[in-house]
């Protein structure tokens, strides 16, 4: 028997089918997704669900590849209106994106 979750990444809500008891587990991985899905559009502006995909894919790797922490551990800049500390976490995160994308040109 399979159990089914409701999960929402950037906005879009997608049944994912998983084993019964995986139901909390695929719940918690997905809001990691999902935050790692709404920052990368704040720092870059819409795109296509695919290439939001792509994107997504790449800052997972580079986190198990370089030995990042677990998001629920990694420093993010809160939501609390501080125009200085958004800034600041968009700045970083686009600076992640354009050294994966340079180490991809390089491969």
């Amino acid at each position: 028997m399979t159990a089914t979750v409701p999960i929402t990444i950037a906005g879009r809500t997608y049944e994912i089918a998983c084993d019964p008891g995986q139901e909390a587990m695929l719940s918690n991985l997905s809001l990691d997704v999902d935050r790692r899905a709404r920052e990368l559009l704040k720092a870059v502006g819409p795109v296509s669900d695919t290439k939001l995909l792509v994107m997504v894919a790449l800052t997972l790797a580079d986190d198990i590849k370089s030995g990042a922490p677990p998001a629920a551990h990694a420093s993010v800049p809160s939501d609390d209106g501080s125009d200085e500390r958004i800034a600041a976490g968009i700045d970083k995160l686009a600076k992640r994106i354009d050294s994966i994308a340079d180490r991809l040109q390089k491969a």
